[in-house]
């Protein structure tokens, strides 16, 4: 797990080869312009996920991991906490869904609060729990790009 502000982004493109492609979309894209969907930036290796929704309790958010893709969610707007811890001899509690690729698990996590401009890189050695509120429910406006690995 990786987290900072964009602008520090250029910090972290060894990281991964495609990671400059998915920073580069993130810097360029005006994304108050931008619907909610899914976008093609380099074919099925790299794509985004726009979206905008209210956060919610920490029960009501689920615990994931994913096999095939490295998440980097980039807050546009609002503030999200995201749970974290690493993955190590957990087991799923809702087993891996290879079209989804996603498993879900039960764990205790720490929270790290993300505003608008800042961004939280989640490898598949990375269990988190996304969309969490703050204080109370509020409107976040988020990309998630999915770099497969």
């Amino acid at each position: 797990m990786v987290t900072d502000t964009l602008k520090n982004a250029w910090l972290y493109e060894g990281l991964n080869n495609r990671f400059t492609t998915a920073f580069n979309y993130l810097k360029e894209t005006d994304f108050s312009t931008v619907e909610k969907g899914k976008y093609a930036v380099d074919g099925d290796e790299i794509f985004a996920i726009v979206n905008e929704f209210e956060t919610k309790s920490k029960t009501e958010c689920q615990l994931e991991a994913h096999k095939k893709h490295i998440d980097i969610q980039y807050i546009i707007s609002g503030t999200e906490l995201f749970g974290y811890t690493p993955l190590i001899d957990q087991q799923p509690s809702i087993a891996y869904d290879e079209m989804k690729d996603v498993a879900f698990y039960e764990a205790e996590v720490s929270y790290l609060a993300l505003k608008a401009g800042m961004f939280i890189i989640f490898y598949p050695t990375d269990l988190h729990r996304p969309e969490v509120r703050v204080n109370e429910p509020a409107t976040v406006k988020k990309v998630v790009v999915k770099i497969k690995i």
